[in-house]
């Protein structure tokens, strides 16, 4: 089979398209042929070595964590799939043809939703989900920050949050404050300007997306009781609540926001499709904010 493999640290250009053997199930594995997955950051972060403390791969290793694919073998001892089932999930090596992923940790691709969107879904809608649920814990009433809201986990924070019952600020770019306008946040706040910061009510929880000096930045504004949950690592913050998230699969809860983003209720951009085999060009796009996923289609 075709697959993209990482043969050594680096830039785009160390992402090789060419045959791999085709995986074989294990017993409570299933074979999927890939319909489509995407680019996320974690995989430029791989590949370029930043998470090698946190992440180590061994040489050559397939990225890409999205699948959407269908079931062409299962293993001896699955029993919940069958043949020809169209699944989607936070997998492994999905930059591939053909990939295999333990049945526990699929969900069924929503009637209505194209399998080739679907593929862009599962690692943000699961991580936007637990950076709310078992990060911030939130309680209704809660006034709670989402910082990089304007990004695809940020979106999904922001949307969980709310299923929460909870009084949401999306942190965005100014740039990007129009665009976030009736996606779903109670008010959108640039946090590139420090006048709007400074303007920013007394938060009960940041969930942040983005790190860095952003999230130095709005902590002033946390209660002390307050808490921060982010995605990106654990900020330097002496006394307060602080917990790093990093997405395990979920394919319940999956599988509930997949049906949110076919029925419009959730909106997750999409900036283009592009072919497997076009992985470098796809990489270069993603890391210079193409503006929504790109999804891939081997």
């Amino acid at each position: 089979m075709k697959a993209v493999q990482l043969h050594e640290y680096g830039g785009p250009e160390k992402l090789m398209y060419e045959d791999v053997p085709t995986p074989e199930p294990g017993p409570d594995e299933v074979m999927l042929r890939v319909i489509s997955t995407s680019v996320n950051p974690v995989d430029f972060k791989i590949r370029k070595g930043e998470l090698k403390a946190h992440m180590p791969v061994q040489f050559p290793v397939i990225l890409g964590r999205d699948v959407a694919g269908e079931v062409v073998r299962v293993g001896l001892d699955v029993t919940r799939w069958k043949r020809g089932d169209l699944l989607m999930g936070l997998v492994n090596r999905s930059y591939a043809e053909f990939l295999t992923a333990r049945a526990d940790a699929l969900a069924r691709i929503p009637e209505g939703l194209d399998p080739k969107d679907a593929g862009a879904l599962p690692l943000i809608l699961e991580t936007g989900a637990q950076l709310i649920e078992k990060g911030i814990q939130p309680h209704a009433g809660e006034t709670i920050l989402v910082t990089g809201a304007a990004g695809s986990v940020g979106r999904a924070a922001v949307y969980v949050a709310k299923q929460h019952g909870a009084h949401v600020i999306a942190g965005v770019r100014g740039s990007q404050k129009a665009e976030m306008q009736g996606a779903g946040a109670d008010s959108v706040v640039a946090l590139d300007d420090d006048a709007e910061i400074a303007g920013l009510p007394e938060l009960d929880a940041i969930a942040d997306t983005v790190g860095g000096e952003t999230i130095m930045k709005v902590i002033p504004k946390l209660k002390k009781s307050g808490r921060i949950a982010s995605v990106v690592g654990k900020p330097e913050a002496p006394g307060i609540d602080v917990r790093a998230v990093w997405a395990q699969p979920d394919p319940e809860r999956l599988y509930k926001l997949a049906e949110d983003v076919r029925d419009g209720r959730l909106t997750i951009p999409v900036s283009k499709r592009m072919r497997l085999e076009d992985i470098r060009e796809a990489h270069k796009a993603a890391e210079h904010n193409a503006g929504g996923k790109i999804e891939l289609l081997p």
